[in-house]
């Protein structure tokens, strides 16, 4: 941090509108989805955790550090966005604005949930008579850590990136939270490569999850055509919205992170639809993902 970076030591955030009137309507709207939000999240994950019969299932045990990671989420960024729409000048620190950025980018360890959670349901269903004995905790254990240490390496380059930018004015960031694609066109220096490596880092990543959850739940409603059709559509049904769930926290990321370099003008709408939609997914998702691997097992 001892480079052109510390001439800047805050950013100021244009936020979400300058309008009052909307500043009022988005503090109560995000408080209230935020405080939903955590009460949600936080509840799943202490009856799981009370819970030995549904801490001992694989899903379960999924279900609650995805919920963790979705509170820990609403802590870092949705809390600072409810502050500052209470304030005229919405401002970070640097150091501040850093932390933002790699939390943000840290927390997407839920993509890699996600993935697992999707092989634990292939599992469960394409081989049920294997289940026990390849989703043991030694494996859960495995794909947690492989999760949270692949959102930390992926934070850590997000954080080199930005060190390496030199930002000398101005320091206004049109948008309502730290991330690279803003602050890449605040640096005072040429981005188009650092652009094509920020796809590389975060849009292929998207993509290749996105890509792989697709087929597996693809894969597993094509191992039940041959089942009866009224536990095909059963399967259907819950296989469907759990696509839904999937295409709603990932078409957002791919959206933004997969731009061309020259593409560097920020969507703010939709980021904040994606923060919204999280937060809905967040909360009624939960049920989604019990009713999955409840009607699929009993196909």
């Amino acid at each position: 941090m001892q480079n052109q970076s510390c001439l800047i030591t805050e950013f100021i955030f244009m936020g979400l509108s300058q309008d009052p009137t909307l500043q009022k309507i988005v503090f109560v709207v995000f408080l209230l989805v935020y405080i939903a939000t955590i009460v949600g999240n936080m509840l799943i994950v202490v009856t799981i955790l009370s819970s030995p019969a549904l801490l001992g299932s694989p899903m379960y045990f999924f279900l609650a550090v995805l919920s963790f990671v979705h509170a820990c989420f609403s802590l870092a960024i949705t809390r600072k966005l409810i502050a500052d729409s209470l304030w005229e000048r919405k401002t970070i620190s640097f150091k501040g604005c850093m932390i933002q950025l790699f939390a943000g980018h840290f927390l997407g360890a839920e993509m890699i949930v996600l993935t697992a959670m999707a092989f634990d349901h292939y599992v469960a269903i394409c081989k049920p008579l294997h289940y026990s004995s390849i989703m043991n905790w030694r494996l859960c254990g495995i794909l947690v850590g492989v999760a949270w240490t692949g959102g930390f390496f992926h934070s850590i380059i997000q954080i080199l990136f930005t060190f390496q930018l030199p930002f000398c004015g101005p320091n206004v960031i049109d948008h309502f939270m730290c991330d690279l694609y803003p602050l890449l066109e605040l640096a005072c220096t040429d981005t188009h490569i650092l652009g094509l490596l920020v796809i590389a880092n975060s849009g292929l990543i998207c993509i290749i999850i996105f890509s792989l959850l697709i087929v597996s739940y693809g894969v597993i409603l094509f191992s039940l055509r041959t089942h009866s059709a009224e536990g095909w559509r059963k399967a259907l049904s819950t296989c469907g919205s759990r696509i839904t769930v999937v295409v709603l926290l990932f078409v957002p990321c791919i959206f933004i992170y997969a731009q061309p370099p020259s593409a560097f003008s920020f969507d703010k709408e939709v980021e904040m639809n994606k923060e919204v939609k999280n937060a809905m997914r967040k909360l009624w998702k939960r049920l989604l993902v019990v009713s999955l691997k409840k009607s699929c097992i009993s196909v």
